[in-house]
């Protein structure tokens, strides 16, 4: 299903895996979550955008098992890294408004209201469905020649996780069954180029999300 714009890059499993570890209540990994609900036919039924620490421990919890999916996911097979084509990040498309989400940290409601509205309209579900879109940072520690890590910080790494799944019940996430890591994490550092796909059954992708990303 790739076409020849996408580029893909193979990702290495222990980034996901250092990235994964900080996703816990205790190391308070992301600040933010929003999302909305839709029906079918790609109607927004409700929205809701809060700070992560505002959510009930119970909540927390789910909300990470959540969001974990996708850089816990079968690297590679599950989880595949593209590059933006130059087309795709031009001045009103959709790189430029996850640049700018992440950038806000996901308080601007109005843009998020034009990210939910292009994702109605390009992505089509069977059931009504849900999409949450969680902020994050993470304090990217160096390593020495040892690989062991140090106290001085290489970068804060500053990025958005979006899952996609069919609501199980009035506003009630299933499991997710694709999603994204923006930018994707290289190297240990963040890459505004390239974006980490996830889909939960690589075998039957969901070729609305690449359409929705402009991939």
């Amino acid at each position: 299903m790739e076409s020849g714009k996408m580029k893909r890059r193979n990702i290495n499993r222990e980034d996901m895996l250092e990235l994964t570890r900080r996703m816990t209540r205790s190391r308070h990994c992301f600040s933010r979550v929003a999302g909305a609900y839709f029906d079918r036919e790609g109607y927004v039924d409700g929205t809701f955008n809060i700070h992560f620490l505002k959510l009930s421990e119970a909540e927390q919890e789910k909300n990470l098992k959540l969001a974990k999916a996708v850089p816990f996911s079968d690297t590679n097979r599950q989880l595949k890294e593209y590059e933006f084509p130059k087309e795709a990040r031009i001045p009103g498309g959709l790189w430029q408004i996850l640049m700018a989400l992440r950038e806000c940290e996901l308080k601007n409601d109005g843009m998020l209201d034009t990210l939910y509205e292009i994702l109605g309209e390009r992505l089509r579900w069977k059931n009504d469905f849900g999409f949450y879109l969680f902020y994050g940072t993470y304090d990217v520690p160096r390593k020495g020649s040892d690989k062991a890590a140090q106290w001085e910080s290489e970068e804060v790494y500053s990025f958005l996780v979006g899952i996609i799944s069919t609501l199980k019940g009035e506003y009630e996430m299933g499991e997710p069954e694709c999603g994204f890591l923006f930018p994707a994490f290289s190297d240990r550092s963040g890459d505004f180029g390239a974006i980490d796909l996830f889909e939960k059954n690589p075998e039957k992708p969901h070729r609305e999300l690449y359409k929705f990303l402009q991939l």
